[in-house]
């Protein structure tokens, strides 16, 4: 398994969204993102489990890396932010259809056994202002 060749191939596909303005793996609070820098998505490595496999077998270990995806979409005026994430949170969703007709998952080309979204999508559509927050938690199972 390579960590970096996993994390960036996820992050070269979340970045190809259209609309966005901004993509960064590195984390920056919303305030930090001017609104002619939004939409804005940032991927954020997170904590890495193992679950031991058994080399006496030839069974290797296999890992469940979590990523959380941020999103800012900010507007003004009467335009409801959610019109702007909603579309951007399907385009994510998207990332993760099948690219292995066999086995119906999303390999990131054949990097590892699954990525896909997993647990609560906590979003902040802007209702009580212009700036809207979602983050999203994937979840990548490699060997």
């Amino acid at each position: 398994m390579n960590r970096e060749q996993i994390y960036a191939e996820l992050f070269e596909r979340l970045k190809a969204i259209p609309g966005l303005r901004t993509t960064s793996r590195k984390l920056r609070h919303w305030s930090d993102v001017d609104s002619s820098q939004q939409p804005a998505l940032f991927q954020a490595q997170g904590r890495q489990i193992a679950a031991p496999g058994d080399p006496a077998r030839g069974v290797p270990t296999k890992w469940t890396l979590l990523v959380d995806v941020y999103v800012y979409a900010r507007t003004d005026g009467d335009r409801v932010p959610g019109t702007v994430m909603n579309p951007l949170l399907d385009a994510i969703e998207a990332v993760t259809k099948t690219d292995n007709p066999m086995q119906r998952v999303q390999t990131l080309g054949g990097l590892v056994e699954r990525c896909w979204i997993e647990g609560d999508i906590e979003t902040d559509e802007g209702s009580l202002g212009d700036q809207a927050v979602a983050i999203v938690p994937f979840r990548i199972l490699a060997t």
